[in-house]
């Protein structure tokens, strides 16, 4: 098996029963905020996207790049297709043209067989309201002689489903951040560099969880990070020694990977390819001797010329945005926010309070109220105080009211091209509803908020009996679960809760059922 890395959390995967193309992004995503690291725009994407099967993990842009699937992959492929409670995706892959689809079940060992013979994949497909929007999922693909476990950005909660291939050979993971905070959130300096530091580690103590769990012989770090090239998000690249930057590239995973006792991580950059006999590397071969330069002493000057080679990439990207002078918002966002409030009363109840939303730029200033708990969008009564509100460019918010995007999360959020405040912990409810402008998302997120979960089953860890399941997002805590002193963190997202109490230390709600032996 071969397995061709396309940059991000892109790869090509070659065997003699076919060829897989999975999550080929190369234009700009998030407001033209993420690029991907290292530069892959001069592989031959012709060639590469003649494939026999496309995998497309889920809607991010950074991994579902309509412009390039579109120009560069072959439409006949078969498409592997996520067992999402949502038909977003296919949705999205029809209107490219593609039309012909194998619809798999979450987590089952499946056999695909097309006209060069078999493949045996399975898709762990996560539907919580949080993942993607709504859908992430991992792929597991097995020739019958190397098994492969790209995972890219997913986060299975169940990795017991892989018992389903006798071994993983490769793992394919992302260990870097694609996340807004602590970056956007007016808070002080000396608090914003302990929850960078903090997250920076976390994140990669999780992928390192991860690979111990799964156990496989090579370990590719992937899915990120992204590449700022804009000169007004410059400083969110990890090349200037920053210990609170949280999107460190492969090379300090794969630092962290060998201090902390395994030795197989592969570094590989677009058109870095991998040839593999079960867990046996038969070759690893760079499009360039000197790679590593990228990520050392370089790495400065590699990003200052990218982002040279980049800017009319940049300029065309920021010349479609709709002008941020015009009328006011407030019809256009009542008339958008107000049905989906109306759908969804688990959501609006968690999140309880009216979110300000200052819209300011050149040539227009608003601000606007999104009253949850009245399920309304109205304007800010004089000296109203607010626990949580946003400042956003008015420019990005016509751009996504015009082009009746689905997702804020996935357009606006992640570009960073805003700035943040709350009072208390953070709000899983608030963003869950910025990702589901549509009715399908809302219903299902809504229904999901409100199903029962059993967390019947107890676990020990470090002297507490605890629910196994995580209160969040069902993780399991015997793998994710750390406890230190009286504090339990879970390390697949990083909550907290007081094991004195059971209170959760990251947002309302979530009790954790637990008790000291």
């Amino acid at each position: 098996m071969r397995v061709t890395s396309v940059g991000h959390a892109g790869f090509r995967i070659d065997t003699a029963a076919g060829s897989i193309l999975c999550d080929p992004w190369v234009n700009p995503a998030y407001f033209a905020s993420w690029f991907p690291f290292p530069d892959n725009s001069a592989l031959d994407w012709d060639a590469l996207g003649d494939c026999d099967y496309l995998y497309i993990s889920h809607l991010h842009h950074d991994h579902f790049d309509p412009r390039h699937l579109a120009a560069h992959v072959n439409k006949d492929a078969t498409v592997l297709l996520p067992d999402y409670p949502v038909p977003d995706l296919r949705r999205e892959l029809e209107a490219l043209g593609f039309h012909r689809f194998f619809e798999t079940s979450d987590s089952v060992r499946h056999t695909v067989t097309g006209p060069k013979g078999e493949l045996d994949v399975m898709i762990i497909a996560l539907r919580a309201p949080a993942d993607g929007p709504i859908g992430d999922s991992g792929l597991v693909v097995c020739d019958g002689v190397t098994t492969v476990f790209n995972m890219n950005d997913s986060r299975p909660i169940d990795l017991d489903v892989l018992t389903a291939f006798d071994t993983i050979d490769v793992h394919l993971l992302q260990y870097s951040g694609a996340i807004w905070y602590p970056m956007v959130y007016d808070m002080p300096a000396r608090a914003k560099q302990a929850f960078g530091t903090q997250k920076r580690q976390r994140q990669m103590d999780r992928a390192r969880q991860y690979v111990a769990h799964v156990g496989a012989r090579w370990v590719v770090p992937s899915a990120g990070p992204p590449c700022f090239l804009d000169s007004e998000l410059r400083h969110l690249n990890d090349d200037h020694g920053d210990p609170a930057n949280i999107f460190p590239d492969q090379l300090v995973f794969l630092d962290q990977l060998r201090r902390n006792g395994h030795d197989g991580g592969l570094l590989m950059v677009p058109g870095t390819t991998a040839d593999f006999t079960g867990a046996q590397l038969d070759s690893l071969t760079h499009p360039d001797d000197d790679v590593e330069t990228i990520f050392t002493a370089g790495k400065a000057a590699y990003i200052a010329a990218y982002a040279d080679r980049m800017a009319p990439v940049l300029a065309a990207e920021k010349a479609s945005w709709a002008p941020a002078a015009g009328p006011a918002m407030l019809e256009g966002l009542r008339a958008l926010f107000e049905p989906i409030m109306g759908r969804s009363n688990e959501i609006c109840d968690g999140i309880g309070y009216p979110v300000e939303l200052v819209l300011d730029g050149p040539g227009h200033t608003e601000t606007v109220v999104l009253d949850f708990p009245k399920r309304m969008v109205r304007e800010p009564v004089p000296g109203e105080k607010f626990r949580y509100g946003f400042a956003i460019p008015p420019e990005l918010v016509r751009t996504v009211l015009r082009d009746e995007e689905p997702d804020w999360v996935n357009t606006i959020f992640l570009s960073t091209r805003f700035k943040a405040w709350r009072v208390g912990g953070y709000n899983e409810y608030l963003y869950t509803f910025f990702k589901c402008l549509t009715e399908d998302r809302i219903v299902y997120a809504d229904g999901w908020f409100g199903e029962s979960h059993d967390d019947s089953a107890t676990i020990t860890l470090a002297g507490w009996q605890i629910q196994r399941r995580c209160p969040h997002m069902k993780a399991d805590l015997s793998k994710f679960g750390v406890v230190d002193g009286e504090t339990l963190t879970c390390n697949q997202h990083g909550w907290q809760w007081d094991l004195r109490t059971g209170r959760c230390l990251t947002a309302k709600g979530h009790e954790l059922r637990c008790e000291k032996l």
